[in-house]
């Protein structure tokens, strides 16, 4: 494997390889707390993708995909093999077809609002893992009803609430009370926060939490243990199975993704597609949504660069999975440049952020505590920008897709 598709391991130095031999956990053993579900979808999706030979597709498999109304999980790893770059421009074409057929020309916006980024976990490719020295902030109720006002006062209606990965310093109340807070303005909340049992899932939408997105990271097992070296994040199997517990405890909506360039791209982005479609025939009612971020460099981490998917790539990930599953939401987030994020909304993504900051208690000027950022964005477009640009493509921005009554 050459180093170009792969993350540089070397980054970590010597003190803290020694640490985490020292320290290791079984990867795939469940901690205590953990809810174990008895549920089949995990041992599905990792068959799926081990089973996935993307070599073996030629041209004309592709074309049938194209041709095909309803497409299958093979016309989907026909759409995902090197053998459909060719027919990317067909691909696009059909891909927005299908975008304009069940969502016209409507384009939801959002903002993330990171309240916390204290994080227990040790993830190797994150700016916000518990052994990079970086600034540590989390935000008071008052602060985040702070944030919350001021991301509303631009006419967004939904915002995504993000912390690091710490149950101690952001507990589940914690999070609750961030959602409530966020309901008194805001018609549609989602959370990206860390992996929970589903009763805690059901007390955050009891709290007013709509949808949960997880990011699996990767669905390599033996690639997954070499990147989460520490914390409750390290177990492989209870991450995956975080969708199905927060379905189970009532959310609306779930969301997928696999953070592409950490591992081989094309089984990742099949192994997600696979889960959200197994997910969505066990939970018909199920919203549906994935996320095709790419890796972004982090703070004191230059290494964190992966060249390996590029924009074609990028492009064939997200309109493979449009064409897979049509009625899905797909969003791209401001890891991409402007203009790479207008072209994808204008072909196949559906939810696009705007105003957007990965650090935390950015949105205001008079919270003194910010915390460093996640990782560097490259589209740092106001709500206004956004809005007129997606305008400009024709395209109509929308606030919110729900009324309450």
């Amino acid at each position: 494997m050459s180093t170009e598709n792969h993350v540089n391991e070397s980054i970590l130095n010597e003190e803290i390889k020694e640490w985490q031999k020292k320290n290791r956990i079984d990867h795939m053993a469940y901690l205590p707390g953990m809810e174990v579900l008895e549920s089949e979808v995990q041992e599905k999706v990792i068959a799926s993708m081990n089973n996935y030979d993307y070599t073996q597709y030629t041209g004309a498999d592709v074309r049938r995909a194209l041709d095909h109304e309803n497409r299958t999980p093979e016309d989907f790893a026909a759409l995902l093999s090197p053998a459909a770059l060719p027919l990317l421009e067909e691909m696009a074409q059909c891909a927005q077809r299908e975008t304009r057929k069940h969502f016209g020309n409507g384009i939801y916006m959002f903002t993330p609002v990171y309240i916390a980024n204290y994080c227990e976990n040790f993830c190797i490719y994150c700016g916000f893992n518990c052994h990079n020295k970086i600034n540590r902030a989390k935000l008071s109720e008052e602060e985040i009803d702070k944030e919350m006002r001021a991301v509303a006062q631009s006419g967004l209606q939904e915002v995504l609430i993000l912390t690091g990965e710490s149950r101690a310093k952001s507990d589940v109340e914690y999070i609750g009370r961030a959602c409530e807070i966020a309901r008194r303005y805001f018609k549609v909340i989602g959370l990206e926060v860390y992996p929970m049992n589903s009763d805690e899932y059901a007390y955050l939408h009891k709290c007013g939490a709509d949808y949960v997105t997880v990011f699996q990271e990767t669905y390599n097992a033996d690639k997954y243990e070499t990147l989460h070296l520490a914390g409750h994040k390290r177990i492989f199997p209870y991450r995956l199975n975080s969708q199905e517990r927060a379905l189970k405890g009532g959310m609306r909506g779930v969301g997928f993704a696999a953070l592409l360039g950490l591992d081989d791209f094309r089984k990742d982005a099949f192994a997600t597609g696979m889960h959200a479609w197994l997910l969505q025939r066990k939970y018909p009612h199920a919203e549906i949504a994935f996320s095709c971020p790419r890796l972004r460099p982090i703070v004191n981490n230059e290494k964190i660069n992966p060249m390996d998917v590029h924009e074609p790539q990028l492009l064939q990930v997200v309109t493979a999975y449009r064409l897979f599953m049509p009625f899905a939401s797909i969003t791209i987030s401001t890891r991409e440049c402007a203009r790479v994020r207008d072209n994808l909304v204008n072909i196949a993504a559906t939810k696009i952020s705007a105003g957007v900051s990965t650090g935390i208690g950015e949105h205001v000027e008079e919270i003194e505590e910010k915390g460093d950022e996640q990782f560097e964005i490259s589209d740092g477009r106001s709500v206004e920008q956004v809005y007129e640009s997606l305008l400009g493509l024709n395209l109509q921005p929308v606030m919110s897709e729900y009324l309450y009554v």
